[in-house]
């Protein structure tokens, strides 16, 4: 089966759009009680992080394809952030996503932690609303409405900055339900970021995923996007 799974889990590319990066410092112990043993927090000056980040991607197809044969996907995903041998990634606690069959694909053959949800992004000028309800079976309610957009100017991250940290990601990791590790790797151009403000409706991410809402001020960072390439699900050896 795995290696079934092997040859199903190909690369992908996609374009994320309307970005938001919703960053909160908490302990370290905190998140490592949620990771899988053979992965390692990444902490910023002693903090590690989690990071609530709704946008939609667009023109998801199989890598190479024609940009008109994809499709949207609205997603929001809580994560935070990990090493494995040194290697910096991303771990996700819970992914949101609109579209039915992209849940299904990913869950099988990426073995990402997907889950169906009604998702509503709208813009206006410079704001973006959005706004998701989980209905997958079986799984925890979760509720999240935000409005956010960028204020001042972009910028490129400095490479050992803050911002850098929680964006200049380029792999990510995820256990598959038979408790094996993997990766995938992420292509992109470095982010167009600017500082972010957000009005807050709802976020129940936190705590469906087991945490208590974070006590630290959040740090905000927007994105229009970029269009990228992610590889197909491998086993870390």
């Amino acid at each position: 089966m795995s290696r079934f799974h092997n040859l199903l889990s190909f690369p992908v590319s996609m374009g994320w759009r309307h970005v938001l990066f919703a960053n909160w410092s908490v302990a370290p112990e905190v998140v490592a009680a949620h990771l899988p043993d053979s992965l390692s927090v990444d902490t910023f000056d002693g903090q590690a992080w989690l990071s609530a980040v709704p946008f939609t991607n667009v023109a998801v197809r199989p890598a190479g394809g024609p940009k008109r044969m994809g499709f949207r996907l609205p997603e929001l995903n809580l994560r935070t952030y990990v090493t494995h041998d040194g290697e910096p990634g991303v771990y996700f606690f819970s992914l949101d996503a609109q579209g039915v069959f992209g849940v299904v694909g990913a869950r099988l053959f990426h073995h990402l932690p997907y889950y169906y949800a009604r998702i509503s992004l709208t813009s206006e000028a410079d704001r973006i609303k959005f706004s998701s309800r989980r209905v997958h079976p079986g799984a925890r309610p979760v509720r999240f409405h935000a409005t956010y957009g960028p204020t001042g100017e972009q910028f490129r991250a400095d490479p050992d900055s803050l911002e850098a940290f929680l964006t200049e990601r380029y792999r990510y990791y995820t256990e598959a339900l038979s408790g094996e590790l993997r990766y995938a790797a992420v292509s992109h151009e470095p982010w167009s970021l600017t500082e972010a403000s957000v009005e807050w409706g709802e976020n129940g991410l936190f705590r469906a995923n087991g945490f208590a809402d974070p006590a630290s001020d959040p740090v905000y960072l927007y994105s229009p996007g970029v269009d990228t390439v992610a590889s197909g699900s491998e086993r870390l050896e």
